[in-house]
């Protein structure tokens, strides 16, 4: 049964710092593909950083030197560092997960929703 618990978000101004958290239970693979998505209110869900657990990731052009995607592998963690906040960077996030590698992150793979099983229920960023 996998389980992803996350923590974080919050309210914070423009050109502030949070950091999300997303606890893996359950996983049954090394290196799982996990992502961070984010939906703002009216918009469709976006995705902000794929990891493949071993050392690849892939970010949104839109987040690229601002957030950083990092994980412990003792812990089943991943962390999003999220840096130089936005009004644009408001939005629900999430964090998400699939039960085996992501494949060539360089051609894309990991970036869609629809990869993904598992899910958080979300948590509010709101950059004023």
């Amino acid at each position: 049964h996998v389980q992803l618990v996350e923590s974080g978000g919050g309210s914070v101004q423009a050109g502030g710092s949070l950091r999300l958290s997303c606890a893996a239970s359950g996983l049954t693979y090394d290196g799982n593909c996990m992502a961070w998505f984010r939906q703002a209110t009216g918009k469709e869900r976006e995705g902000v950083v794929v990891t493949d657990g071993i050392g690849s990731t892939n970010y949104a052009d839109s987040v690229k030197g601002r957030f950083t995607i990092t994980q412990d592998n003792g812990k089943n963690t991943v962390y999003l560092q999220l840096d130089n906040l936005q009004p644009e960077d408001s939005g629900e996030y999430y964090c998400a997960a699939h039960d085996g590698h992501c494949g060539d992150l360089r051609r894309g793979a990991g970036s869609r929703a629809d990869e993904y099983k598992y899910w958080t229920q979300g948590t509010q960023v709101t950059v004023s």
